[in-house]
């Protein structure tokens, strides 16, 4: 059997084996209303996604966690907002990044590896395919809060040095110099002769 196409989910109804195939549409009206299992099925269907964008933005597992839950319920309390101008996946993207940004605003957190330009990974012994994504994304953890932010709004999110700047109260030449140094540290990190070197120089 075909799967579903795009934007359509099928709910299970309580009864005898009926089904119904039910549009996202429809699932954000019945959870504008209350519907409690409509708001499950959107949750079931976007939670990957703005947890992805929030632990990237954040660079902590926990604190993701935390402001992921924080964005949904934002989310189901400002539901009756949504247009439906844009997908309801592309609203709660941008509603878990401005999340995000605004828990880091908040926090005022200041990395100590601002302090610390020469810290490089440690070298792994290669294992699976996804040693690469891992490899990255602890690169991303490492960088200090600033960079990290900058270089997923501009090089993940596609965001412009202007937007950024709105969003960080920040000046797009900041944003600018911000993911130059950020592009930098990374290249640094990713570096596998530095990450040899590194390795070797603790040995």
């Amino acid at each position: 059997m075909a799967g579903n196409p795009p934007g359509v989910t099928a709910v299970q109804l309580v009864g005898e084996h009926e089904r119904l195939e039910v549009t996202e549409a429809q699932l954000i009206e019945a959870a504008r209303a209350g519907d409690q299992r409509a708001m499950g099925d959107l949750y079931a269907a976007h939670a990957g996604r703005v947890f992805s964008v929030v632990r990237r933005v954040v660079g902590d597992e926990h604190l993701a966690e935390d402001v992921s839950q924080d964005a949904w319920i934002r989310a189901f309390e400002k539901l009756h907002l949504f247009r439906g101008e844009a997908a309801f996946g592309t609203w709660m993207h941008r509603l878990a990044v401005n999340a995000a940004v605004n828990r880091l605003r908040s926090l005022g957190r200041r990395s100590k590896l601002e302090s610390s330009p020469d810290l490089k990974l440690p070298v792994q012994e290669p294992d699976e395919s996804g040693l690469n994504q891992r490899i990255l994304s602890k690169a991303l953890d490492m960088l200090p809060d600033g960079y990290r932010t900058v270089l997923v709004l501009h090089d993940v999110e596609g965001l412009t040095h202007e937007e950024i700047g709105q969003k960080l109260d920040i000046a797009a030449g900041t944003s600018k110099s911000q993911l130059h140094k950020a592009r930098a540290r990374m290249r640094a990190l990713l570096d596998p002769q530095s990450r040899t070197n590194e390795a070797g120089n603790h040995a």
